[in-house]
């Protein structure tokens, strides 16, 4: 049955390139056309994080005089912040990873001078209050409490204030707080991206499948996880000793332990997988595949490309046919030996988000949060996340729920 968010989604989308309002005004310099929205009369200045060039933590500054984002398209709604979640791509980020291709994804025509996405707000969580809606916005109203993953060519959570697509945006699970229900999102909607979207896994087939994940214990594995296990897929995990008691009380079936030595050989020792996820990459490939069954229709996606890499080094055209040439080259090796070699990216994704929240509510799935930070203490939440090894998300809470709108 067709859910009421697919209904309004479907119309919304035809509405998407709709352009927004205009109004015009006449001054002594002639005629003067800007977008209108509402949301101007809120003020035009917001605290945030910023950064105004890519390099370092030191890159990092706090300004009370950001600018209040807009609603330029029907579809967006401005979230007021409550918890703003980190990943390690916003530490690539911070550091120029992927600029190529997201200054293409924001500027398509390259109107705009280089250097235009500064002054840059990070975060790819948010977890907040809808303060306002735009016109074709219908399933969604002021005052409700959402969630979202941003897409990294947007600005992002380390703000007051921030914008959305309605398409990108749900309603926060009841059973968590803000802080908690900001450190899902993005790993959620990637680790869905991989598997249903990439994978073709789902609740009605997932059951007593054999997956393995590669890199278990941070967010996008601890997410996945959960998920598979609320499927009933049987889930074996590669992570640290350290990590090893964290794992299971997520429900793996079987660690195996990567500071004990070569983790191929203890996993060539079980029966094959079905599907195995990887967020792990590096020489992993050279081994990984030979773990799955064969002539199965078995998969194996991994979520370390060298897309945004090849875009930053060769250019927009030669990175994305340098890409294209080592996917192909790879699928096709592969097919033959009856495996499918798939690359998997983040989609962002309001509906995978409404499945995930009624999934958190029923308590198949939990936040996994590592450590909670201040929204003054962003240079030092960035550090703890470019040390590596942690066990679920870093969160920073921006302001309280209560706080005036």
């Amino acid at each position: 049955m067709t859910s009421v968010r697919q209904l309004v989604c479907s119309r919304s989308l035809l509405r998407l390139h709709k352009p927004p309002r205009v109004q015009t005004s006449v001054s002594g310099h002639g005629a003067e056309t800007r977008l209108f929205s509402s949301s101007s009369r809120r003020g035009t200045v917001m605290p945030a994080w910023v950064i105004d060039a890519y390099g370092s933590n030191g890159v990092l500054r706090f300004t009370k005089n950001a600018g209040f984002p807009i609603i330029n398209y029907p579809n967006e709604v401005v979230v007021k912040v409550c918890a703003a979640g980190l990943n390690p791509l916003d530490v690539g980020m911070r550091g120029g990873y992927g600029a190529a291709t997201l200054s293409m994804k924001r500027d398509p025509l390259s109107i705009k001078q280089s250097g235009s996405e500064f002054p840059l707000i990070l975060g790819r969580d948010v977890s907040g209050i809808i303060m306002e809606c735009g016109l074709d916005v219908k399933y969604f109203r002021e005052g409700d409490e959402v969630w979202a993953a941003i897409p990294p060519w947007k600005q992002g959570s380390l703000a007051e204030f921030v914008v959305v697509s309605g398409n990108e945006v749900s309603h926060k699970p009841k059973s968590l707080s803000h802080t908690e229900a900001a450190a899902i999102p993005y790993v959620a909607t990637t680790a869905w991206s991989a598997l249903v979207n990439t994978g073709g896994l789902s609740k009605d087939n997932c059951a007593n499948k054999r997956i393995l994940i590669l890199g278990g214990s941070g967010g996008v594995g601890t997410f996945a996880i959960q998920l598979l296990k609320a499927w009933g897929a049987h889930v074996t995990v590669t992570c640290s000793q350290n990590a090893e008691r964290f794992v299971r009380g997520l429900g793996v079936d079987h660690v195996v332990n990567y500071t004990a030595g070569p983790v191929e050989e203890p996993l060539s020792a079980l029966e094959k997988f079905n599907l195995i996820l990887d967020n792990v990459g590096g020489d992993t490939e050279r081994w990984a595949l030979n773990l799955l069954k064969p002539w199965s229709g078995a998969k194996y996606v991994t979520l370390v490309t060298p897309f945004l890499q090849n875009t930053d080094m060769l250019g927009i055209a030669d990175g994305m046919m340098q890409t294209a040439a080592t996917v192909a080259t790879k699928a096709l090796k592969h097919l033959v030996k009856g495996v499918h070699y798939r690359w998997g990216f983040f989609a962002p994704s309001g509906p995978a988000l409404d499945e995930i929240r009624d999934m958190v509510d029923a308590g198949q799935i939990r936040p996994v949060v590592e450590e909670t930070f201040n929204f003054s203490q962003v240079p030092q939440a960035f550090e703890k996340l470019e040390k590596g090894h942690a066990r679920g998300k870093i969160v920073v809470q921006i302001s309280k729920a209560g706080d005036e709108l």
